[in-house]
C-alpha cells in the first residue's frame, strides 16, 4: 500500500507573519508539523524565528528518513532536530521558554497496517467508508482556551500580547513535562505517544494542525463524521474559508478565547493506494 496525495493547504493565521507549520508526505509516511508560536525575537538560531526554523528541520528530517516503523523514524528524526540545533544555534540559551517546540502527527504504512506518531495538538483522522475515528486520540483544546479565558477578555485581539500574558506564555511553555516536539531528542521521546491501527486500500487520512483542527475542538462547527463528510463534498480550501469567516466573526476573541485571532492552519488530506 501507498499514499496518494488528494489536497493540501497551509495557510499562516496573520499575512505579516509567517507561517510556522509544514507538511509533507512520502509514499508511506506523512506529517504535519506545527511550530510553537516562539515568545521573543529571533536571535537562538540567527535570524529565523525558533517555531519555524523547528518545523522546517523536522519537516525535511522526516522527509529524508528510509526507517521502516514510526518508532524508529521518530528517533531519527529527533536525533537530527538536535544535532542541528547544536550545530546551528548561535548562542547558548538564554531562558527555558526559548527552546523551540512544536506540535506534530506522523502516519506511517508498515506490513502490519498504520502506526501512527503524535505530541500536543495536530491531531490524525481515519476515514474508512463510514467509519471515522481519531487514530490519534480525540483533541482538546479546552485547557488553552480555559487560559485564554483566566488572563483576560479578548487578549487575543490585541496586536501584541500584554507583557503580563506573555510572561504567563513563557512559563507555562518552560514548565517541566511540557508535551511536544522540541531540540531535545529526549524530551521529545518521552512528549510522544504511539498507535497502531488496521487500515485498508481505499481508507482516507486527514493530518492536521490545530488551526485547522478548530472548526472542531475550537469552533464546534463540525463533529468528526461531519468534518469527514465536509472534506469529501467540499476540499480543504472551502474549509479553510469556514475557519477564517468564524474568527473574523469573533475578531474580539470573546465568543472563542484564544491568543491570537486566526492561527496557523494546515491540512493534508490522503488516500491509500494498493
Amino acid at each position: 500500500m501507498h499514499f496518494e496525495t488528494l489536497q493540501t493547504i497551509s495557510v499562516n493565521g496573520c499575512a505579516q507573519k509567517p507561517n510556522d507549520d509544514r507538511c509533507g508526505a512520502t509514499a508511506r509516511l506523512a506529517w504535519v508539523i506545527d511550530g510553537a508560536t516562539d515568545m521573543g525575537p529571533p536571535g537562538l538560531l540567527g535570524q529565523q524565528g525558533g517555531a519555524s526554523w523547528l518545523a522546517s528541520t523536522a519537516s525535511n528530517a522526516f522527509a529524508a528518513t528510509q526507517a521502516d516503523d514510526v518508532e524508529a523514524t521518530c528517533h531519527a528524526v529527533f536525533t537530527h532536530i538536535e544535532d542541528r540545533f547544536e550545530r546551528q544555534k548561535t548562542r547558548e540559551v538564554a531562558a527555558p521558554w526559548e527552546v523551540p517546540k512544536a506540535a506534530f502527527g506522523v502516519a506511517q504504512l508498515t506490513s502490519h497496517g498504520l502506526s501512527v506518531a503524535w505530541a500536543a495538538d495536530s491531531p490524525i483522522l481515519h476515514i474508512s467508508g463510514q467509519d471515522v475515528r481519531w487514530c490519534t486520540g480525540e483533541p482538546d483544546t479546552s485547557a488553552e482556551a480555559a487560559d485564554a479565558r483566566a488572563l483576560g477578555p479578548g487578549i487575543g485581539a490585541a496586536a501584541e500580547l500584554p507583557q503580563a500574558v506573555l510572561d504567563d506564555r513563557r512559563a507555562h511553555r518552560a514548565r517541566n513535562g511540557h508535551v511536544a516536539l522540541s531540540s531535545d531528542a529526549k524530551a521529545s521521546s518521552a512528549a510522544t505517544r504511539f498507535a497502531h491501527h488496521p487500515i485498508a486500500a481505499g481508507d482516507e487520512l486527514l493530518l492536521m494542525s490545530d488551526g485547522f483542527a478548530s472548526l472542531v475542538t475550537d469552533y464546534g462547527r463540525y463533529t468528526a463524521h461531519e468534518l469527514a463528510a465536509a472534506v469529501r463534498s467540499e476540499g480543504l480550501g472551502a474549509l479553510l474559508h469556514d475557519i477564517r469567516t468564524i474568527e473574523r466573526e469573533d475578531a474580539d476573541c470573546l465568543r472563542y478565547p484564544r491568543f491570537k485571532v486566526s492561527d496557523d492552519a494546515t491540512a493534508l488530506w490522503l488516500r491509500v493506494g494498493r
